[in-house]
């Protein structure tokens, strides 16, 4: 079996696939070797594919990769983290199985192109968040990272201190952040603010996440609303009058912070409107809003993806990628995602695409010429105009 590793093409992109560390991985699983006694499992990345994220092509070749401009060509699994580009899919082996995540609602036409040439593209964001695939849980890994960078990127621009400071001159009151959506990225982001010293209270419409949020020690914000509890990690889809009463119960605890962090999305669709520009204007001048919902939609009215703004005094960040801003560690993260995935399938030999197996079931987008995922196949049928 031959595994590709393809360079990212796409603007801003700066992980990789596979770093050089899990090559063996996947090289020295295989106990079965060919009639001239060579391992019947090759990796071949394509040149410089680690470089945005650190790591050279020597680094690949020394963790017995083999690095070739043609890495595709004849490659039964091809791995990369944005989906391949369309107009790839002609390089492609005849069945080859893509890995990479795939955001089915927005790349209607590359899942049409998967599926006319036969291939199977799995898509790492529609892994079941089930315990036995908590090891190839690529959302939640790369929220991780997101969570983390959000505090970081509020402490840098936030113009004042964040922990409490006990001087002869004075004593300086720590920041008050106020976190809003307790999912991986939200609890990441609440234990590197309290890390960094910071007064931390979060909200969150599951109740069940209070506890975690207050084993990190931070407060659970309580509103008087009714909780909505979810599948899959996921809160319920909040009505229009639910949404609105809840602006109206947390727009003091958003006026009364220093540091507002949003983190509430759902994939596949638009992130829920949980701040109004009103109630950003109406914190206190310098301070920093940092939107991680920003490429769905935004949780904060007047966010925009990849640029900052300001409104009424306060500077608002929108996130665009933010895991891709933490390469080497998100990097290493997705790796391990994607290879527990890969192993998963091979069980011991040849991957095999088995829809028996709900990981396999609910992470398939196309299949021998068909589109296997239901909401997307809804799509293609049924194209909004």
């Amino acid at each position: 079996m031959k595994i590709a590793v393809v360079g990212e093409t796409r603007p801003g992109e700066r992980r990789v696939a596979l770093v050089p560390g899990l090559v063996s991985r996947l090289t020295d699983v295989s106990t079965d070797v060919s009639a001239d006694g060579t391992a019947e499992v090759a990796v071949a990345v394509e040149p410089g594919a680690g470089a945005a994220a650190g790591y050279t092509d020597d680094d690949y070749r020394q963790a017995g990769a083999v690095v070739a401009g043609d890495a595709l060509r004849g490659a039964d699994v091809v791995l990369s983290v944005q989906p391949i580009p369309e107009y790839r899919i002609g390089e492609l082996a005849p069945g080859a199985i893509t890995i990479s995540f795939l955001p089915a609602a927005q790349e209607l036409d590359l899942v049409r192109a998967l599926r006319d040439g036969g291939h199977t593209a799995l898509a790492m964001e529609l892994v079941p968040r089930i315990s036995r695939a908590q090891a190839m849980d690529a959302l939640s890994s790369q929220s991780f990272v997101a969570g983390y960078r959000a505090a970081v990127v509020a402490a840098e621009r936030l113009p004042r201190f964040l922990p409490l400071s006990m001087t002869a001159s004075g004593t300086i009151r720590p920041a008050t952040v106020l976190v809003l959506g307790a999912g991986v990225a939200g609890l990441q982001a609440i234990a590197t603010s309290r890390r960094l010293g910071a007064v931390v209270r979060a909200y969150d419409v599951r109740a069940a996440s209070a506890e975690e949020v207050r084993s990190l020690g931070a407060e659970f914000v309580e509103l008087d609303l009714p909780t909505l509890e979810g599948t899959g990690g996921y809160a319920r889809e909040m009505t229009e009058e639910r949404s609105r009463l809840q602006r109206e119960l947390l727009a003091p605890h958003v006026a009364d912070a220093d540091v507002l962090i949003t983190t509430a999305s759902v994939p596949g669709r638009t992130a829920p409107i949980l701040v109004t520009e009103e109630m950003v204007a109406a914190m206190r001048p310098g301070s920093v809003v940092v939107d991680l919902a920003a490429e769905s939609g935004g949780n904060v009215e007047g966010a925009k993806p990849g640029e900052e703004v300001t409104i009424g005094g306060v500077l608002v960040w929108g996130g665009a990628n933010v895991p891709s801003q933490l390469p080497a560690q998100a990097s290493q993260l997705y790796s391990t995602n994607v290879v527990n995935l890969l192993l998963h399938l091979r069980s011991g030999g040849a991957p095999t695409i088995d829809f028996d197996d709900e990981i396999v079931a609910g992470c398939c987008v196309t299949h021998a010429g068909e589109v296997r995922h239901a909401p997307t196949r809804e799509l293609l049928d049924n194209p909004v105009s």
